[in-house]
């Protein structure tokens, strides 16, 4: 056997912090039990003082014997080689005793425990079985008649069965507690890594939220802003009325987008919402892409009464439009947009369709918008769906839970 840091009595897994901790209990019980060994052996008459004071100082010997050397391997619960030379070294002290005085056999009941508090369960039992029958092989020497032995022997086998039985059933439970201990502290450590992870999940989900609102607010508008100052540099030259209008527009959207930033900052929800229902966000939305891009946009909302849209889900539907429209601008090539809020099916739904140019799903560029929005909605459980080709202008549909 090699040197290991558990015991079957310690629990395998566990700590010998915890089981020295509490082997004071141990400590006292070996204390009492031998002290009270030793006062009815040594007080008992009809023997001469020699003996007595052998049996003593065999007495004393088996106690240094366990402070100096036993009690460590116990309480550090050590199990190799060194558990066989403690159960050796007791037995050379606990033999001379027993031929001394055969009552020195009580000091069993702190012998008993600590072999299988050194050993495990086999050599253990086999170790009780040899300190047990010390005292029978004294008594079939010394009694004139074999007969007489047989209650002594009886009993010594009622002990070795007994101790044998609760040493083994000890060893057994407190392992299981152990594995049990280690299965807690294992599923400890999974639980805390489970949360590390789903931190770490929860910050990348929310620097994509991020990423997306920055985008929706920061590009979208900057992106406005540059198509505004480019058709004010177009008609400059020709219509300076025309390109004061374009100038005037590229103001209020960076002056609205500046609040968006500053929103974000703050983290609040998107400041279309703030204080209006997401019907009139969204009928400012509209309103003013057609400002800015001369392309008018029918809205239409068409939600039940009493029904709840949480702020989540609202964003999200503010944003797809927000994108959708920016895409419109940018690619399509439109007269006229639709923009349709509505329910079926106990869902929410939001259309936005273009008559614009359209493009080949298969072919759709990669660029942020669409996996945005793809992000962005799945984070509310709902879906999206794109309908175009070209020529046929686009459709882009969100559906999310609604009640």
């Amino acid at each position: 056997m090699s040197g290991s840091t558990t015991s079957p009595f310690t629990g395998a897994g566990v700590t010998t912090d915890a089981w020295g901790d509490r082997f004071w209990l141990w400590d006292s019980y070996f204390a009492l039990t031998g002290v009270a060994v030793a006062v009815a052996v040594t007080t008992r008459g009809g023997w001469s003082p020699g003996a007595r004071i052998g049996v003593l100082a065999l007495f004393l010997a088996l106690a240094g014997w366990y402070v100096g050397f036993g009690r460590r391997l116990m309480r550090d619960a050590v199990e190799d080689w060194r558990g066989y030379l403690y159960l050796a070294g007791v037995v050379v002290l606990y033999v001379p005793a027993v031929l001394l005085d055969g009552n020195a056999s009580f000091l069993l009941f702190v012998l008993c425990p600590q072999a299988f508090m050194v050993l495990p369960a086999v050599p253990a039992v086999s170790a009780v079985l040899l300190l047990t029958s010390v005292h029978v092989i004294v008594l079939a020497v010394r009694l004139p008649e074999l007969g007489e032995l047989t209650a002594p022997l009886l009993i010594a086998l009622l002990t070795v069965f007994v101790v044998s039985v609760l040493g083994v059933w000890s060893q057994h439970t407190v392992t299981e507690s152990g594995r049990r201990a280690e299965l807690i502290a294992q599923l400890e450590r999974t639980r805390a890594e489970l949360a590390e992870l789903s931190r770490q999940a929860g910050v990348a989900e929310e620097r994509q939220r991020l990423a997306a609102d920055i985008h929706d607010t920061v590009a979208q508008g900057l992106s406005s802003v540059v198509m505004l100052i480019q058709a004010a540099e177009a008609d400059l030259a020709d219509d300076a009325t025309r390109a004061r209008h374009h100038l005037d527009l590229a103001r209020q959207t960076a002056r609205e987008n500046l609040i968006e930033v500053r929103t974000l900052v703050a983290a609040l929800t998107p400041t279309q919402l703030d204080g209006a229902p997401l019907e009139q966000a969204l009928h400012r939305l509209a309103e003013r892409f057609t400002r800015q891009s001369a392309v008018p946009v029918t809205c239409t909302t068409d939600l039940p009464g009493g029904w709840v849209v949480g702020t989540a889900t609202e964003v999200v539907l503010l944003r797809t439009a927000q994108e959708a429209l920016t895409n419109v601008g940018r690619h399509a090539g439109a007269t006229s947009v639709a923009l349709r809020l509505h329910h079926d099916e106990g869902r929410i739904v939001l259309d936005v369709t273009d008559d614009g140019v359209g493009f080949d799903l298969a072919d759709a560029p990669d660029s942020y918008g669409l996996p945005g929005i793809r992000a962005r909605v799945g984070q509310v459980q709902g879906s999206l769906t794109v309908r175009s080709a070209p020529g046929a202008g686009t459709t882009i549909r969100v559906e999310v839970p609604g009640r």
